[in-house]
């Protein structure tokens, strides 16, 4: 493309200030809802960027600055993530989480920090039509950031055409972009069960209704509401990820349990048959053996589906800045909520940029962003810019 804008690096000073405010993000993590002292970090990173509209407190804790050109055009959206995990961390670098139990062990300190460079590209080269929007969302980890970012009254501020993700990811070869067409991430929800019945002496348990029985039945049959395929379109997983019953004492026969579970489908409608079919299997359970339940979700996470034209364009960023682009069939299994923005209005699209194939795995304990993804990011979004503005 003889139009096709270009925009500079980071400069080696750019790269060292950027590590060295990553590492202070890492020590200092935030879980999803508590990341009031992240913005306030990363505003202050953003001020020397001089963007001409910044937004504080969407959809809870989320930032959105805003590069307008002031020329009619696209509005293009780039995303990073501001919470961690509730994880112990476990490795040995200088940087270690300071937070006891909190660390940023998904890698959304290299997110933030790979859009913080981008500011700072952005205010040396402004966009020269339509305007660029850097998001930094709150609470993805727990699915309820993008939904509560597009809920703020003042999201239809900045409402983008495009929207653009990226995420780093142990077990990809090192520079090379995995991308889906179509369902990127599979959807996903937390299920809890409470079972009631009432308690007993532990000399007498006839004398009460024990839960055991039906908690020991439902366990089981959650999992095997699975359909037991590999990944593809009949793929649907339960997995029992908490189970607990009665009080810490040998004198009470218990008289509640609690079972908690994550439900996983590729599609939106395949999720909405298997809670039909959780909550039918949960409801006959409790009748069978007398007992109360109540259920509810958490965590829950819409499939994330990647649109065609926002692929093609990130399949050219990859390119452009060096990469090598992996054309992916089949969506990762791990959910997301990016794909919110999408349903929004949004032609949007997330990559996963590989960290190395022999690194610690994203959410565990010795987990640690890998600093040279960084002028890697920031250059894939200044060429995915440069695609949708060749385009409009």
């Amino acid at each position: 493309m003889t139009n096709r804008l270009t925009f500079p690096d980071p400069t080696e000073e750019d790269l060292r200030e950027l590590t060295a405010f990553r590492h202070e993000l890492h020590r200092n993590p935030e879980l999803p809802g508590e990341e009031q002292e992240t913005a306030r970090r990363v505003c202050e990173m953003l001020a020397p960027a001089r963007p001409d509209h910044v937004l504080t407190g969407l959809g809870g804790h989320g930032v959105a600055a805003i590069f307008d050109s002031g020329a009619p055009g696209p509005t293009i959206m780039f995303r990073a993530e501001l919470d961690a995990l509730p994880i112990q961390e476990l490795g040995e670098i200088a940087h270690r989480s300071a937070v006891p139990g909190k660390a940023h062990l998904c890698g959304h300190d290299g997110h933030m920090t790979i859009l913080l460079g981008f500011a700072r590209i952005l205010s040396r080269s402004r966009p020269s039509s339509g305007r660029v929007v850097l998001m930094f969302q709150p609470a993805e980890e727990d699915g309820s950031g993008a939904a509560a970012v597009i809920a703020d009254p003042r999201y239809d501020q900045i409402k983008p055409d495009w929207a653009f993700a990226l995420h780093n990811m142990p077990g990809i070869e090192f520079g090379t972009g995995k991308i889906s067409i179509g369902v990127a991430n599979c959807a996903s929800r937390g299920i809890w069960i409470r079972l009631t019945g009432s308690t007993a002496h532990a000399s007498r348990p006839s004398d009460g209704r024990s839960p055991m029985q039906a908690m020991c039945e439902i366990m089981p049959a959650l999992e095997s509401l699975g359909s037991g395929q590999p990944l593809g379109p009949d793929f649907t997983m339960v997995t029992l990820t908490h189970a607990t019953m009665g009080a810490e004492s040998y004198g009470v026969a218990p008289g509640e349990a609690l079972v908690m579970a994550t439900l996983r489908t590729v599609a939106d409608d395949q999720m909405d048959a298997l809670v039909e079919q959780a909550e039918t299997l949960i409801r006959d359970v409790a009748r069978r053996h007398d007992l109360q339940y109540e259920l509810g979700y958490d965590d829950v996470f819409l499939a994330c589906t990647n649109a065609p034209e926002a692929v093609a364009h990130l399949t050219a960023g990859l390119e452009y800045a060096g990469m090598t682009p992996r054309i992916e069939k089949l969506p990762s299994v791990a959910s997301e909520d990016f794909g919110r923005f999408g349903l929004g209005g949004a032609r949007s699209a997330m990559v996963f940029l590989g960290a190395g194939l022999d690194r610690p795995g994203v959410h565990t304990p010795e987990y640690d962003f890998r600093d040279e993804m960084i002028p890697m990011g920031i250059r894939l979004y200044s060429e995915t810019l440069a695609e949708c503005l060749s385009e409009s």
